[in-house]
C-alpha cells in the first residue's frame, strides 16, 4: 500500500482528458484512504482514484472545482455525510466494482445537487429489489444510472411507485437503515479511540455540523475552508474548536453591549 503523500499527488500523472478536463490520474497505487488532497490546490476538474484499497468515501477537502470523481474497483463499502458542503460541483461519481450493499449506504449521496451520473455496477446495492426505481425518485436530477439513460417516464414510475404502500414502507425502511448505519459508524469510531481526540475534542452532533456548515460558509480564507472542511468531514470536534465558537459567541455578544447591558437587536 502506498500513502497518499502531498508528493505522490504532485507527481502522479496530470492532463487533459478527452472531455477536455484537467485530470489527475492516481490510478493503481493501492492507497488505503483518501487524503492530502488539498495539495492538488483545487486545480483539476475530474480525480481519478480507480484500482486502489480504499473502503470508504471520505476525507476530501474543498474542492469547488471538482466535477467527476472515478472510483472504480476498490473496496468502498461506505460514503460520508456532508461532502456535497466540500465537493459542491460534483456532477459525475463512478463507484463501479465496490461493495456499496444497501439503498440506505446511498443516502449520503442525496445531498449532491448536481450531480447526473452515478454509476453503481458491480456493486451489491444494484441488485435489491427496485434499486432503479429508487435512485430515478431518490435523484430527480440524475440522468445516467449504471449508463443507462433514466428517461421520463421512468420517472413516472418511480413516482407511482412510491405512492404505493409498498413504495411508501420500502423508503421507511432504507430511512431506518440509514440511521442505524451512521449509528454504528460513530460507535465504531467511538470505540477505535476516534470519538475522542488527543486534543480532548468529542463527537459532533447535527448541531455541531450545522454550525462548522455555517463556519464554512462565512470563512474568509482557503486555510480555514479547508481546516473546518477536515472536522465536518472526520465528525470530530476538536476542543480548540469549541474555544472559538465560544469566544467568538462572547465577541458578538460585548459588540451588541457596550455597557454592561444587553442590547436590543432588530
Amino acid at each position: 500500500m502506498v500513502k497518499l503523500t502531498p508528493e505522490l499527488i504532485n507527481q502522479s500523472m496530470q492532463y487533459i482528458n478527452p472531455c477536455r478536463e484537467r485530470e489527475l490520474d492516481l490510478r493503481g497505487y493501492k492507497i488505503p484512504q483518501i487524503e492530502n488532497l488539498g495539495a492538488t490546490l483545487d486545480q483539476f476538474d475530474t480525480i481519478d482514484l480507480s484500482d486502489n484499497d480504499l473502503r470508504k468515501l471520505d476525507n476530501l477537502p474543498h474542492l469547488p472545482r471538482l466535477k467527476c470523481l472515478l472510483l472504480n474497483n476498490n473496496r468502498i463499502l461506505r460514503i460520508s455525510e456532508g461532502l456535497e458542503e466540500v465537493v459542491p460541483n460534483l456532477s459525475s461519481i463512478i463507484l463501479t466494482g465496490n461493495n456499496l450493499q444497501e439503498l440506505s449506504d446511498l443516502e449520503p449521496l442525496a445531498g449532491f445537487t448536481k450531480v447526473d451520473t452515478i454509476c453503481l455496477l458491480i456493486n451489491p446495492v444494484s441488485t435489491k429489489p427496485n434499486y432503479r426505481e429508487y435512485m430515478a425518485y431518490k435523484f430527480p436530477q440524475l440522468r445516467l444510472l449504471d449508463f443507462r439513460k433514466i428517461k421520463q417516464k421512468d420517472r413516472q414510475a418511480a413516482q407511482e411507485f412510491f405512492r404505493t404502500k409498498q413504495g411508501k414502507d420500502m423508503l421507511k425502511e432504507v430511512a431506518r437503515k440509514s440511521k442505524l448505519s451512521a449509528a454504528a459508524a460513530l460507535a465504531a469510531e467511538a470505540g477505535s479511540g476516534k470519538g475522542r481526540g488527543p486534543d480532548g475534542g468529542r463527537l459532533a452532533n447535527p448541531e455541531d455540523m450545522q454550525r462548522i456548515r455555517e463556519a464554512i460558509k462565512r470563512a474568509s480564507s482557503l486555510a480555514e475552508v479547508e481546516r473546518l472542511s477536515q472536522i465536518l468531514q472526520s465528525g470530530q470536534l476538536p476542543e480548540m474548536f469549541q474555544h472559538e465558537q465560544e469566544a467568538g459567541q462572547g465577541q458578538n455578544g460585548s459588540a451588541h453591549n457596550g455597557s454592561g447591558t444587553v442590547a436590543m437587536e432588530y
